[in-house]
């Protein structure tokens, strides 16, 4: 196990407020990586210190992006607080959300808060991964109410891929690439772990990805592709799929070349690099995990996207908190 891992976790704890009093920077995407990682150490440490952080940070996400924000006019929990993901969880963004009456701004919107599809479905494999390893049954019943909730962006067989934080419109009405595919395996994968029914969300999912191309060059699509293959890998299921997310992985790695832009984008890579070295497929670039990593490890010293840039090299570095869905692997 990387130290220097630990080392990023710590530095992350305390300068997001979950160790210290400073003020909690809580953010959907990267507190998920956040607790798989420590769930991670402590598996491998057995110290408790590790599942004490996950657990912790998980109540933080609950009781921060599960209550409306503190310059919004409403106020109180989404759902409630013994059913804290019933009604999805914030984004975690720096703005308030644009108002239905507000005019649509690209550029402004990346900053505004809202819901994301692709982060709750990130947090439900969260909720899984934390039950795994604490055995209480509340987490799975959290994602299996964060799951209903997801079903809201799910209208006319598409993915809506911003919604408001109330869920009753969406914000950016155009579908993500890997939704569809995302939701998939993480529906699959919470109704393998919780014996729940969810055969109808499911086929719908299906249905939606019958329209999509899943070749690209972006290296953090790529990185969850073969993220979903690997779930797919654990459960011994849909070995048809199997095939075909690393055929579009493979394709996308055929034309894609470094750039070094974003720090969070190359490590998603990376992650989803060494879930293919598990699955002893694409051999041909694992040599570009420890490229990223080392590279990456040269240049930490962000000054922007810090909290997300440190958590995902801590992933890439120690990566099994994050894709194990299972005790065994």
């Amino acid at each position: 196990m990387s130290n220097t891992a630990i080392a990023l976790m710590q530095k992350f704890a305390e300068d997001t407020g979950l160790t210290t009093n400073k003020p909690q920077r809580r953010y959907l995407w990267t507190d998920a990586f956040a607790t798989c990682n420590f769930l991670g150490f402590f598996k491998r440490t057995k110290e408790n210190r590790f599942k004490d952080l996950a657990i912790q940070l998980v109540k933080q996400v609950h009781s921060t992006l599960g209550m409306h924000r503190e310059d919004d006019e409403r106020s109180g929990w989404l759902g409630s607080n013994d059913h804290p993901t019933k009604n999805g969880l914030r984004i975690g963004k720096r703005l308030p959300e644009r108002k239905p009456q507000e005019p649509f701004d690209p550029n402004l919107e990346w900053n505004r808060d809202g819901q994301y599809f692709h982060y709750l479905t990130k947090w439900i494999h969260t909720l899984v991964r934390v039950f795994q390893v604490v055995k209480e049954e509340k987490y799975l019943v959290w994602a299996i109410d964060l799951t209903k909730a997801s079903t809201r962006f799910i209208m006319n067989n598409r993915i809506f891929w911003k919604m408001s934080i109330d869920l009753s419109y969406p914000l950016v009405p155009s579908m993500g690439q890997y939704d569809p595919i995302d939701g998939y395996v993480t529906f699959l994968e919470l109704q393998t772990v919780a014996n729940v029914n969810l055969e109808s969300v499911l086929n719908e999912l299906e249905r939606i990805l019958l329209q999509i191309n899943l070749v690209t060059t972006d290296p953090l699509g790529i990185g969850g592709l073969l993220f979903d293959t690997y779930r797919l890998e654990q459960m011994d299921v849909e070995p048809d799929k199997k095939r075909a997310l690393i055929n579009a992985a493979q394709k996308g790695l055929a034309n894609y070349r470094l750039s070094h832009g974003l720090a969070f984008r190359e490590l998603g890579l990376a992650i989803g690099l060494q879930a293919a070295k598990k699955m002893s497929v694409l051999e041909e670039y694992w040599s570009l995990i420890e490229e990223i990593n080392t590279y990456w490890f040269q240049h930490k010293e962000w000054t922007e996207h810090v909290d997300i840039n440190r958590v995902m090299l801590a992933t890439s570095l120690d990566p099994k908190g994050f894709l194990s869905i299972s005790e065994e692997k």
